[in-house]
């Protein structure tokens, strides 16, 4: 049956339905104007597989949507995002799925092996139908560790359709990963690693109120990591208005987007440098960041400090000593998407070890 509809649809040629054209944010008015330049994203979740990848790879954890559509976010506009599952079983999930507008795909409840071919054949049919009638998209995301799934992504390629895939890593064929054009590790993306048992840093308050300066250091840092390279103020504008799109710079008492990124470079937060265009300038971060050297000391001074007098140190509750030490400390004024992820770069820079730990599930941390 997929097969036939795959072959109708290659013998009447794409759809050419009228492109949408997308909103380019020109900086030194404030305004969007309409462009072609922007990735055009749908998403297609296996729910069933990466909620049960997510509970049995990262210790009981449950999936959490906003890290995916964060990341996808820094790569362009999505404009469609559907999950398939039968949605019984995941009753819990399905209020945070619609509350970041996911539309989800009912698949009834059959048994076994059944019910995951119905759940497959529908997502394949519905990415491969979106393909040819909505030809202006330009990049499909395809969440799931299944290998059934790797026709699909070369029969989107062969459309000239960028495939993006997502899946966890404990759970995801090694047959996927490389068919795609690009592949994105759940547990690695930014803000998973918050969420779960070995890096929680709470001590039962209010979770961290985001700041001006680490919303933009983050978005800053997830666009330079999706390899887009030059970032212009304009395009972190428009990453930052995805991810939260009520943002708007006069809440913090800046009468232009230009003004706050000033601001920023004069706090040693980013850089800024000429750009193509008259009033969009180039964003990166400083070459020499002494703000993030002295987070590093930091953690290096409480990482000594603490195994001298405790012993072993571990990552859990680590973040909360250096908080002690300096209340304002924040891994995500650096542009990093979490504690982990600061912790690693230390690692890699010779400032701290990291290693984990099987006994006490949790990274166990180490003067160099």
């Amino acid at each position: 049956m997929v097969r036939g509809f795959i072959q109708s649809r290659l013998a009447r040629g794409p759809g050419r339905g009228p492109l949408a054209a997308s909103p380019r944010f020109e900086a030194s008015t404030g305004h969007y104007i309409h462009g072609m330049d922007e990735e055009r994203i749908a998403l297609f979740i296996d729910f069933e597989n990466l909620a049960i990848g997510a509970r049995e790879a990262l210790g009981g954890m449950d999936f959490d949507f906003e890290p995916i559509g964060n990341a996808l976010a820094e790569r362009g506009r999505v404009i469609s995002r559907r999950a398939y599952a039968d949605w019984s079983m995941f009753s819990d999930a399905r209020q945070p799925l619609t509350r970041s507008h996911v539309e989800l795909i009912e698949i009834p409840q059959r048994m076994g092996a059944t019910r995951k071919n119905a759940a497959d054949i529908k997502m394949a049919v519905d990415a491969i139908e979106l393909a040819f009638e909505r030809d202006y998209v330009t990049t499909f995301v395809i969440c799931t560790g299944d290998s059934d799934f790797t026709p699909l992504v070369h029969k989107l390629r062969e459309l000239n359709k960028k495939v993006i895939g997502v899946g966890v890593k404990g759970s995801t064929s090694n047959l996927l990963p490389p068919a795609c054009d690009e592949f994105l590790f759940y547990d690695n993306l930014a803000g998973v690693d918050a969420r779960g048992k070995v890096a929680d840093t709470s001590d039962g308050g209010d979770e961290e109120t985001p700041e001006i300066d680490s919303l933009v250091t983050t978005t800053l840092g997830g666009l330079l990591r999706s390899g887009q390279g030059e970032v212009l103020a304009s395009s972190l504008k428009r990453a930052i208005l995805r991810k939260d799109p009520t943002f708007t710079e006069a809440d913090f008492g800046f009468r232009a987007f230009g003004e706050l990124l000033r601001h920023l470079e004069s706090e040693g937060v980013i850089e800024l440098s000429e750009g193509p265009g008259r009033g969009d300038p180039m964003v990166q971060f400083p070459a020499t960041g002494t703000g993030e050297q002295g987070a590093f000391d930091l953690l290096q001074k409480a990482v000594s400090d603490m195994a001298a007098f405790n012993g072993p140190v571990f990552l859990s509750g680590l973040k909360n000593q250096l908080r002690k030490r300096e209340p304002d400390f924040s891994e995500k004024k650096f542009g990093y998407g979490g504690f982990l992820q600061f912790c690693k770069a230390a690692a890699t820079r010779g400032i701290i070890e990291l290693t984990w730990d099987e006994g006490a599930e949790d990274y166990a941390v180490t003067p160099a």
